[in-house]
């Protein structure tokens, strides 16, 4: 069980804010993470600090429905950022430890194999989640 703090919608949309403001060159930032895609070779996996959980709770298992209102895809830098929904129910955040971006991550684990995915949190227009 993890001792992360649960984050809230407002507290996502503050650490997207937070995240937009930084203007330094990093190595987090030479793959486009604006939609999902696997953690990139250029940055290491320890360079990202957790800092808190979109996990509701650990006894319960999320729920995979995603949420796509303006028929968005996962994938899709525009799709919405919706902490009760797949993946995000399923997502840490975590700081790089260099500039301080903040991304969203979780494990995609399929019959096979296992898939580090990172989504960059830089827009706060984006967390919205119906209730």
């Amino acid at each position: 069980m993890s001792d992360l703090p649960k984050l809230d919608d407002e507290q996502l949309r503050q650490l997207a804010q937070q995240s937009r403001a930084i203007g330094e060159d990093c190595n987090c930032i030479t793959a486009d993470a604006s939609g999902w895609i696997s953690l990139p070779l250029s940055l290491p996996e320890q360079q990202l600090q957790d800092i808190g959980t979109l996990l509701q709770d650990p006894y319960v298992e999320p729920t995979f429905a995603e949420y796509h209102p303006a028929a968005t895809r996962y994938e899709s830098a525009q799709a919405p950022v919706a902490p009760r929904h797949f993946p995000y129910n399923r997502c840490n955040a975590a700081r790089c430890a260099q500039c301080g971006r903040l991304y969203l991550r979780y494990t995609e684990a399929g019959g096979y194999f296992v898939d580090r995915r990172i989504r960059a949190l830089n827009d706060p227009e984006l967390v919205r989640d119906p209730t």
